[in-house]
């Protein structure tokens, strides 16, 4: 287990609920990829941070601010990590309450490559069809 890791996708996380925004840019790597699974509009890759944080921005706004990301569980070793989080939003009168997984590659804590990935891909798409 690495400790480092860990401490970083609770920091993350953490940011997400309103905590210090400043994990984002220390854990997420500037030159990082995030991959979202899907063929919804918002299931693309999105390559460097700024790309990144507009995901954020738009998840935010396209749910009217009920996006929650809630971390459950997480292990990591040296240069992989795995995170399990409840994803539940509301949008346009349907409503999202899943779990979803961040394989995450990283150097040092530091996130590169981020693959996304809903645990019910039918229940994903119909959110954000």
């Amino acid at each position: 287990m690495n400790a480092d890791a860990l401490a970083g996708i609770r920091r993350v996380f953490d940011a997400f609920r309103g905590g210090d925004p400043r994990a984002l840019f220390e854990v997420i790597a500037e030159d990082a990829v995030w991959i979202v699974n899907g063929t919804v509009p918002v299931a693309q890759e999105y390559s460097g941070r700024a790309r990144i944080f507009d995901l954020f921005r738009d998840t935010r706004r396209l749910t009217d601010g009920t996006y929650l990301s809630t971390l459950r569980w997480a292990l990591a070793d040296d240069e992989h990590a795995v995170a399990v989080y409840r994803a539940q939003g509301r949008r346009l009168g349907r409503a999202l309450d899943i779990d979803q997984v961040l394989l995450i590659e990283h150097a040092r804590g530091v996130w590169k490559r981020i693959t996304a990935i809903p645990s019910d891909p039918p229940a994903f798409e119909a959110f954000w069809a």
